[in-house]
């Protein structure tokens, strides 16, 4: 699926080149929009897809950060601008579960970890990328929530749960703040998502079994499901939705 919309755009995403990033990167670049490509491990994705951006005749970036830093996250941003010209839409899908930890064995470094990797660094990203957005007349900022945001999450899950919930209430004030500005602030929040390294990681094959058979459709989601979300969202720079949160769970819960 593309939107013509999307042609010229210029989008910066966050982890896009592992897991649902790069599914989201790849549609991007299917749909004619210059790309920059952060990564923190996955160069050699990231290189690739930058390639096949420029074999579309499209411009495109691959910047390596921790974005945990400030400094990062900011040079991230300055040299997106840079090598694109500018800054349209945001795709904020930077996260880790890092570990299942109960309350009771949950380490002060371990919540901090959690939090700074899935809340601080959206906010140090999006922080730098505001006055950017701001410069055009419509644009748009999608992050990534989760399910876990919304039900609570698996046991072992309450550090990462908390971080995604906060995202909606992020995703949600936001959108007051930047309104006045022309740029929609929105969030996807997935459901369980397989051929992620995420869930590759984190759940097993038991767990899913069980999960997919109380799912009303019947299959796990994949990559490209949050992707043709996220890209709808984008392509509606000039729209009606903001503050909303798209829920992309097979209807296993839905408000």
């Amino acid at each position: 699926m593309t939107y013509n919309k999307l042609q010229g755009k210029n989008v910066l995403i966050t982890a896009g080149a592992q897991g649902i990033g790069e599914s989201i990167t790849k549609h991007f670049i299917e749909s004619g929009a210059n790309v920059a490509i952060h990564y923190f491990s996955s160069a050699d994705t990231a290189q690739q897809l930058v390639a096949e951006a420029n074999g579309k005749g499209l411009k495109a970036v691959a910047i390596s950060g921790d974005l945990t830093k400030e400094d990062d996250a900011n040079t991230l941003v300055q040299k997106t601008v840079e090598a694109l010209g500018g800054l349209d839409i945001l795709i904020n899908n930077a996260g880790s579960l890092v570990a299942r930890n109960l309350l009771s064995e949950i380490e002060t470094e371990f919540w901090n970890k959690v939090m700074d990797i899935n809340l601080t660094s959206m906010m140090f990203v999006t922080r730098a990328a505001g006055p950017h957005l701001a410069k055009n007349e419509n644009s748009s900022i999608i992050n990534l929530a989760s399910l876990a945001g919304r039900k609570g999450g698996h046991p072992g899950s309450l550090a990462y749960a908390t971080s995604k919930g906060a995202i909606l209430t992020f995703t949600r004030a936001l959108s007051v703040e930047y309104g006045a500005q022309g740029t929609r602030v929105n969030a996807v929040a997935p459901g369980l998502i397989l051929g992620t390294a995420f869930h590759n990681t984190h759940t097993t094959k038991e767990s899913a079994a069980k999960t997919i058979s109380g799912i009303p459709i019947q299959r796990a989601g994949n990559s490209a499901d949050v992707a043709r979300a996220v890209l709808y969202l984008a392509s509606e720079y000039d729209g009606f939705i903001t503050g909303a949160t798209l829920d992309i769970n097979g209807g296993v819960y839905n408000m």
